[in-house]
């Protein structure tokens, strides 16, 4: 399983009213492990940059000048997301100027070059509705420390998305009881010593309690209580 994480930084909100990207970061996860792969660019928008994007992200156009166009950097971009289920946190926003980039450069539209693509703020909103699901109010809420992001950028974004869609995306912890999972513990450098474990049985009394309690709901369910009448 690949996953890429990606985020974008750009010239201002409107992709309708000709704004450009000017950065992309993607960070690779394979089999829910951050990996040592990542894709960053910064590019030049071929215009001024809004000021009020400017405040979020740090960048001028005169800082961007001398870096590529996006049909120089359009190629490694698809390739680097070739058959991976792409995570971006409001996907729409970036997936707009993707998709117009894209197609200035004579490309298929983004969708067409991943597996998949997933809006992790779709998934934040349907985990916690009616909170706060910002980049940032998931790092706090899942203790991943973002104290290092004074200003916006790609790669730093994507980096925080991938710890934060992991974070969302671990199933409930247990015990690791199978000699499968031991081993995988194991090998993720986890100990798993359970000699010290102790196991406490129920006492008469309480068995008789328990029966009884099963004698009551099956008495008040007609008998259709489905578990065992034997404790």
């Amino acid at each position: 399983m690949r996953w890429v994480m990606l985020d974008t930084e750009t010239t201002g909100l409107r992709v309708e009213e000709g704004h450009r990207l000017i950065e992309i970061g993607c960070i690779e996860c394979v089999d829910r492990r951050i990996t040592d792969r990542s894709f960053h660019v910064y590019i030049n928008p071929e215009r001024e940059i809004d000021e009020g994007a400017t405040q979020v992200h740090g960048m001028t156009w005169d800082q961007l000048k001398d870096k590529p166009v996006f049909v120089d950097v359009a190629q490694r971009l698809v390739e680097f997301v070739q058959d991976a289920e792409v995570v971006i946190h409001n996907a729409e926003f970036d997936r707009g100027f993707l998709d117009a980039e894209l197609k200035r450069a004579g490309f298929q539209p983004f969708s067409s070059y991943c597996a998949r693509l997933t809006d992790s703020l779709g998934h934040a909103r349907e985990l916690h509705p009616g909170q706060r699901n910002s980049l940032d109010a998931l790092c706090q809420r899942y203790g991943i420390s973002n104290e290092h992001r004074v200003l916006h950028g790609a790669l730093l974004d994507a980096r925080l998305l991938a710890e934060v869609y992991l974070a969302m995306t671990r199933g409930q912890e247990a015990l690791l009881i199978s000699a499968e999972d031991d081993a995988d513990a194991r090998e993720a450098g986890i100990a798993l010593d359970t000699t010290g474990l102790i196991v406490r049985r129920a006492t008469d009394e309480e068995l008789q309690a328990h029966e009884a309690i099963m004698q009551e709901i099956d008495r008040v369910s007609g008998g259709k209580r489905l578990w065992p009448h034997q404790a």
